[in-house]
């Protein structure tokens, strides 16, 4: 053999195999993604959305280096544990659960998977993680509420309401948030002059048996505290405060949008949004253990003023200035 044709063949050798790996297809990434919710619910929908294009400007594209595996699981129990236990036994590379009422089947599920919450009540208080500046397990995420807000809604109900002095505050006493969010309320109380009294939700009778019963006596008003029972009993919650003309204030803006009157708390959208990083930052190597659980940094107030001329209202300017949407 020629020394020419030596040397074009070892050399052709050593550069094949450079020039197929660079021609190899990028590593496709698996992600979850379980809802507590359907998937014809428009809130969700946009939350979803912001993650997404949040998502795709940090450089993940579905289809080239990224699968999603979303799972509606709507307000159900079984179904969120059903769904939990699919979506763990796939092994994706991270898994996006809305609130405790997803997080917690999750966990039952697996203890490996990688999991951010964008969305959740009270993680230390929950089990979920060690510490919010160290989480030290699998999970990790942004919190839905600070508890000193909670006190925020009674102002709110004051101020835009000001014949209530009774209030019941509906509550998911199974969740620590829930005991947390009632007790900053409370101690705002005394100041407003208004007498609290909180209720413990169940099932869907005995949320309706509850409020009817707190509707008999007159100067009336709600607040719905943070958590997957609100959630899951939304649009009987706004129908029986309309029923019984009672002002109510929410934690989250689609009970406005489903006819609720008022709400303040953290932009979902923007949780959602920021979740991405975090999802970005565990597929390039980092450890979820590690990761500090965040609070809200950003908050809106929605008011439907066709709620509050139903419930025979007129809106302080002082509430319209700060509003950051109006729903007519």
């Amino acid at each position: 053999m020629r020394r020419r044709d030596f040397i074009t063949i070892v050399c052709g050798a050593a550069v094949w195999p450079l020039a197929a790996r660079a021609q190899q297809p990028e590593r496709v990434r698996r992600i979850g993604i379980l809802l507590n919710a359907a998937a014809d619910d428009a809130e969700f929908q946009a939350w979803v959305g912001a993650f997404l294009q949040a998502l795709a400007l940090l450089g993940w594209t579905i289809g080239r280096n990224v699968r999603i595996d979303t799972r509606w699981a709507t307000a159900n129990a079984v179904e969120i544990r059903t769904h939990a236990a699919e979506l763990a036994a796939l092994a994706p590379d991270v898994i996006l659960a809305h609130g405790a009422s997803t997080v917690g089947p999750l966990l039952q599920a697996t203890r490996t998977v990688p999991i951010v919450s964008p969305v959740v009540g009270d993680p230390v208080g929950a089990g979920f993680v060690d510490g919010l500046a160290r989480p030290g397990g699998n999970v990790t995420g942004f919190m839905s509420t600070e508890y000193s807000m909670a006190a925020k809604w009674l102002e709110l109900l004051k101020e835009t309401a000001p014949s209530v002095t009774r209030v019941a505050i509906l509550r998911d006493a199974s969740q620590g948030s829930g005991t947390s969010q009632f007790a900053a309320i409370a101690t705002a109380a005394p100041a407003l002059n208004v007498n609290v009294n909180p209720i413990n939700m169940g099932d869907a009778d005995q949320i309706t048996q509850s409020i009817e019963s707190f509707a008999r006596a007159p100067n009336g008003g709600l607040i719905i505290t943070a958590g997957g029972a609100s959630l899951r009993h939304r649009d009987l919650i706004v129908k029986l405060a309309a029923r019984h003309k009672l002002p109510a204030v929410y934690f989250e803006r689609s009970f406005v949008a489903a006819g609720g009157l008022a709400s303040y708390g953290p932009d979902f959208s923007d949780q959602y949004r920021r979740a991405a990083s975090y999802v970005d930052r565990i597929l390039r190597g980092e450890k979820p253990a590690e990761m500090p659980v965040q609070a809200p940094t950003k908050f809106g107030l929605t008011v439907n003023l066709k709620a509050a001329k139903a419930l025979g209202l007129t809106v302080p300017a002082t509430v319209l200035a700060r509003a950051d949407e109006l729903i007519e």
